[in-house]
């Protein structure tokens, strides 16, 4: 059975009665053979909220997957494709000079977010912004977002989910104080979206520009022991 992640089920459940209730008065016009051209509005508009229901299905899905075993590994804290890899000071939380990795989520990618590590949650901050296109480079600082930083024994890590042009909604599920395992749910951004990770410097990239990767899954960079 499809596992479904909350946030999911009201999108769900509104598009399923919207279906449903178009349906049946489709259905009640057809059985009356009352045939105008409202009874073919009421075929599509069922038609259609079938099909976002559909799709609501598949966007919310959180599939499981097999967290990777070993020390010193930081595992993709999203699905989708790899955009940005640079050198960065980070100023605003862990004020030092870190290993940036972007993700970019297309509609079609599982949001579901996963921890990249074990960690304990020291920082959840939500930043309004405004709702670029969240590949662009500038998205992560102008976009909405919310920042989350782990701390771990190697130092602190950022993790920061980024609204896009279409997500409009960043959910963060941990709190200051909470222990997360590496691969562990902690979130989800609604609709096309970024993510992005702020390693410690040393950090040794497993990933290049270009590649697809698995939330909780994939293996993108290992950490000096």
């Amino acid at each position: 059975m499809i596992k479904i992640a909350p946030e999911g089920y009201p999108f769900i459940i509104i598009s399923f009665l919207s279906a449903s209730i178009f349906g049946t008065a489709a259905y009640s016009l057809w059985k009356s053979e009352f045939s105008n051209s409202f009874l073919y509005s009421l075929m599509f508009a069922t038609g259609l909220s079938v099909l976002v229901t559909l799709f609501m299905l598949f966007f919310f899905r959180d599939p499981d997957r097999n967290i990777p075993g070993g020390e010193g590994i930081y595992v993709s804290p999203a699905d989708g494709k790899i955009i940005l890899i640079k050198d960065v000071y980070e100023k605003d939380y862990l004020k030092a000079g870190t290993r940036e990795i972007s993700i970019f989520m297309s509609p079609l990618d599982v949001h579901v977010n996963r921890a990249p590590c074990d960690g304990k949650v020291v920082v959840v901050k939500y930043s309004p912004g405004k709702y670029f296109a969240a590949y662009k480079d500038d998205a992560s600082i102008r976009n909405e977002n919310i920042a989350m930083v782990l701390e771990w024994e190697k130092g602190r890590l950022l993790v920061r989910q980024v609204a896009g042009f279409l997500a409009r909604r960043a959910v963060c599920r941990a709190k200051a104080g909470d222990l997360l395992k590496r691969g562990e749910r902690y979130g989800i951004i609604k609709f096309s979206s970024r993510l992005d990770v702020y390693l410690p410097e040393d950090a040794r990239i497993m990933v290049k520009i270009g590649d697809k990767v698995k939330a909780g899954e994939t293996v993108i960079a290992l950490q000096a022991l």
